[in-house]
């Protein structure tokens, strides 16, 4: 028998919490940004996660580049690595 769409969510999100590597995002943005980023995923050919993802971690390397490993400010940095991981 076929599964409908709250059965076949529901496994999904089973799934995604099961992973080690993914986390749940959910918040509200405004309508500016909703729509920049439906635009820019469509023509980055992108869906809206992965463009997030890559946008996210591309920040981060920017800033990482400037820190010294190990100085105070990578420690302060980094200090909530173990909430995010």
């Amino acid at each position: 028998m076929a599964k409908n769409s709250a059965e076949r969510q529901a496994e999904y999100r089973a799934r995604m919490r099961s992973g080690e590597y993914n986390r749940r995002l959910n918040t509200w943005i405004d309508s500016d940004a909703h729509f920049a980023l439906e635009r820019l995923a469509k023509h980055c050919n992108f869906t809206k996660k992965e463009l997030l993802e890559r946008l996210i971690v591309s920040a981060e390397s920017v800033i990482l580049k400037t820190l010294k490993p190990n100085s105070q400010e990578w420690d302060n940095y980094m200090k909530n690595d173990k909430i995010t991981r």
